[in-house]
């Protein structure tokens, strides 16, 4: 009677029973396999409308791209609205934290370096005296409908996709 269970059971796990879902070439890591997709928000301190500057925008753009590859960490979309970026990543071995921690220091660090202004006093035209560029929050979560996501993300402000918002009318 084990046996025959155990049979059922391994030829329940062996099969693809829900289509497209198992993967074939799944991700490799030193000492697991496999991915995490998530969607990561981060947020400008004190809700600055930063990326409304085009350059602000830009560059943080690169600067996210640099950082994927420096760290590894491969995405599939990033968005931007007036003052927060969406992104979607796959986590690969790193925890939430540390995702954010490595994403949000390294942008900062090269914004900061890059765009020395934005550091100015508020009658400077600058932007974070004193502070960091980014929020200490974060919202990194799971995804398990990828194509809900990315329509979220195609209708932020500054998406790949153009979309036109009220404010163009």
């Amino acid at each position: 009677m084990i046996r025959f269970l155990h049979d059922i059971l391994y030829s329940l796990n062996s099969k693809n029973l829900s289509g497209d879902t198992m993967k074939t070439n799944p991700t490799r890591y030193s000492s697991a396999v496999g991915e995490i997709w998530v969607m990561a928000t981060f947020k400008v301190k004190y809700y600055h409308k930063v990326f409304d500057i085009r350059a602000v925008r830009e560059l943080s753009l690169v600067l996210f791209y640099e950082a994927f590859a420096f760290y590894g960490i491969r995405w599939r979309k990033i968005t931007f609205d007036s003052d927060h970026v969406h992104m979607i990543l796959d986590m690969g071995i790193y925890s939430k934290i540390e995702l954010a921690k490595k994403l949000k220091g390294f942008t900062a660090k090269h914004l900061f370096s890059l765009i020395p202004w934005l550091k100015n006093n508020k009658w400077e035209g600058g932007y974070f005296w004193g502070s960091g560029f980014w929020n200490p929050a974060y919202d990194i979560r799971s995804i398990n409908d990828m194509a809900i996501y990315d329509r979220y993300l195609d209708r932020q402000k500054y998406s790949s996709t153009n979309q036109k918002t009220l404010e163009a009318y």
